[in-house]
């Protein structure tokens, strides 16, 4: 909550700055006028100018205006009133705050439900959906080379046929972690879906690309999987690698995403746990 004197320019003007910026919206203002009762006795031979001085308020984005009389005003009834006014309109405030915050809390709670994967906890595919496109028209604008990665966990429907789904989650869940922990800064890592991740390469080309799904896949296949106690699962992945064509490619990373998925057809069909990359899509 803020409170500004109605009689300070700056007041209105940060006012309405406060209200422009999405971020700080939430932001109860609360204008006083507390002019000087001889000043007050003065404007109050215009009928209309309090009503002038509350609308200019309400525009430049105050949720409340509110006249209090000078400290040394010696009706007492009339200050204990304003000073009731004043608390009450303290209190509405805080009450609007308070259902901003709750709002969004549960916006923040939709947002997770709605592009975290809740076994992994890596952003969905909805998600990469959201952030494919955004990267691919940046890497148009500023000319520079972006990358993608689609790996699939090789024989993954043999663990939960063998061991069940409640061990394959848990692979899925520590493989998930593994490449989380192993990738670089820039690279953003999402569950397409299924046994299958994708991984968003910024600032690599081609050849930087080809090292990286060669790191990852050795990350995953050099050490096997420890699902619990007594169970050791060695897991292996193919990955297709494509790179941003600016001569082909659409602007949505649609061919690019197209491109990583054939290649990675290609790599299980070549005996899988390798890596696939052609740059002629």
């Amino acid at each position: 909550i803020l409170i500004l004197q109605a009689t300070q320019v700056a007041s209105l003007q940060l006012c309405r700055q406060i209200k422009e910026q999405k971020l700080l919206g939430w932001i109860y203002c609360i204008v006083i006028n507390d002019l000087p009762e001889i000043a007050i006795e003065t404007m109050g031979r215009d009928p209309n100018w309090e009503l002038r001085e509350c609308a200019q308020a309400l525009e430049n984005g105050a949720d409340a205006y509110l006249r209090i009389s000078s400290i040394s005003n010696q009706d007492s009834a009339i200050s204990v009133a304003e000073h009731r006014l004043l608390k009450a309109q303290i209190h509405a405030g805080l009450r609007g705050v308070q259902l901003y915050r709750k709002a969004m809390h549960t916006n923040d709670f939709l947002s997770r439900i709605a592009l975290v994967d809740p076994l992994t906890e890596l952003s969905n595919r909805r998600a990469m959906e959201w952030e494919l496109p955004r990267q691919v028209e940046n890497a148009f604008r500023k000319s520079t080379p972006l990358s993608l990665i689609i790996l699939d966990v090789d024989y993954f429907k043999s663990i939960n046929d063998n061991y069940g789904h409640p061990v394959g989650d848990r692979a899925l869940k520590l493989l998930a972690s593994r490449l989380k922990h192993n990738l670089r800064i820039q690279d953003s890592l999402f569950r397409y879906g299924g046994e299958e991740f994708v991984i968003i390469l910024s600032h690599t080309d081609t050849q930087e690309a080809r090292a990286v799904a060669n790191r990852v896949r050795h990350i995953i296949s050099d050490q096997p999987f420890q699902i619990d106690r007594r169970l050791v699962l060695p897991i292996t992945i193919s990955l297709g690698v494509a790179s941003l064509n600016k001569n082909k490619d659409d602007h949505r990373g649609e061919s690019l995403l197209r491109c990583a998925d054939q290649n990675l057809r290609i790599a299980k069909s070549n005996g899988r746990n390798r890596v696939y990359c052609c740059c002629n899509h």
